[in-house]
């Protein structure tokens, strides 16, 4: 908590005060940033932003909000411009390949979404959410959850986050945002709905206890199956209604056969190849450093992750990224010895 001695060294300007009274917060916020943007490196940006905009702006911090509330409210504004900005410079939709001969199950929009190290998540309170939430801290920080959210337009996404997320009431949400309790109630009401289509039904069986020996058989048989090429072995793995997804791609294949038959064609056009997999976490998800060799006495370059999202003792979803920057903040290399 501030103390008033704090609060008037940072004004100041004593950075170590700054720092006494920010500290605390900093890993909530970055993944506060993480959930409306999508991206790890964009949530660090905005985080450095929120901590410029903070030191600069204390001495007009009135307290009529406690310091928490309003390091959020610079945090979710910062994260607002940010999604404006991208909007005014679109990035180009990666080509889905040409070689398929499986038809995707749907082509669905462009979704810029980076895995979380869950390195990220240790310490983070349990209790940070308040009592009008409406996800658990686990189910918040899921890979389907952020996913979903990136579908929301700017506005709901951060309404969405503060009220069912992190549990602020409507008023606290319309005050960060300068807008009315109605305009806030109507952005939640539209996102829930949103959110309601995407992500999975109620009726879907509970994943594993994350870290559980069951957790850790199911990805060990994936990671396996996945490395020594047998599809076979990789689809026996997956639900009936499992999803393989590459974002940002817009190719999302859904059930064994179809999954299985994309991975067929990858494996017809790139020929006979050998992969490793170096379990990480991310998301609170079992996950995957990707690496690939291309020749028998190649070294194995780095070909992204993947990250499984689990349903009871059976994997419900493969996402693929293929982006190797990301892979250093899992301490990942980028290549691995022959």
């Amino acid at each position: 908590m501030a103390t008033e001695a704090t609060l008037e060294q940072a004004r100041g300007g004593d950075d170590r005060a700054f720092g006494e009274l920010t500290d605390p917060y900093l890993g909530e916020l970055r993944l506060h940033c993480y959930r409306i943007l999508g991206s790890v490196q964009d949530a660090e940006d905005a985080l450095q932003e929120t901590l410029l905009a903070a030191w600069r702006g204390l001495g007009r911090y009135e307290q009529r909000a406690s310091l928490r509330t309003w390091l959020y409210r610079i945090a979710t504004n910062r994260c607002l411009n940010a999604l404006r900005a991208s909007e005014r410079r679109p990035r180009p939709v990666p080509a889905g390949p040409d070689f398929l001969t499986v038809e995707p199950t749907r082509r669905g929009e462009p979704v810029w979404l980076e895995p979380y190290p869950d390195a990220l998540l240790e310490g983070l309170p349990d209790t940070g959410a308040g009592p009008e939430a409406q996800y658990e801290a686990k189910e918040a920080v899921a890979l389907a959850f952020v996913s979903a959210v990136q579908h929301l337009p700017a506005r709901q996404r951060a309404v969405l986050v503060l009220r069912d997320v992190l549990g602020f009431r409507a008023a606290e949400v319309a005050d960060m945002l300068q807008s009315s309790e109605a305009s806030v109630n109507s952005a939640l009401q539209r996102a829930r709905a949103t959110m309601a289509q995407r992500l999975p039904g109620p009726g879907r069986e509970r994943a594993p206890w994350p870290r559980s020996a069951r957790e850790r058989d199911v990805a060990g048989r994936f990671a396996t199956a996945f490395a020594l090429d047998d599809i076979d072995a990789v689809v026996a793995l997956l639900t009936e209604d499992a999803w393989f997804t590459m974002p940002p791609a817009t190719l999302e294949f859904q059930g064994p056969e179809a999954i299985a038959g994309f991975l067929r064609d990858i494996r017809r056009w790139r020929g006979p190849r050998r992969y490793r997999l170096v379990p990480v976490r991310a998301n609170g998800q079992p996950a995957f450093g990707c690496y690939l060799q291309e020749g028998p006495d190649a070294v194995f370059g780095a070909h992204g992750m993947i990250v499984l999202t689990l349903s009871g003792g059976r994997i419900s979803a493969v996402t693929r990224f293929v982006d190797n920057g990301n892979l250093g903040r899992f301490g990942l290399p980028l290549a691995l010895d022959g």
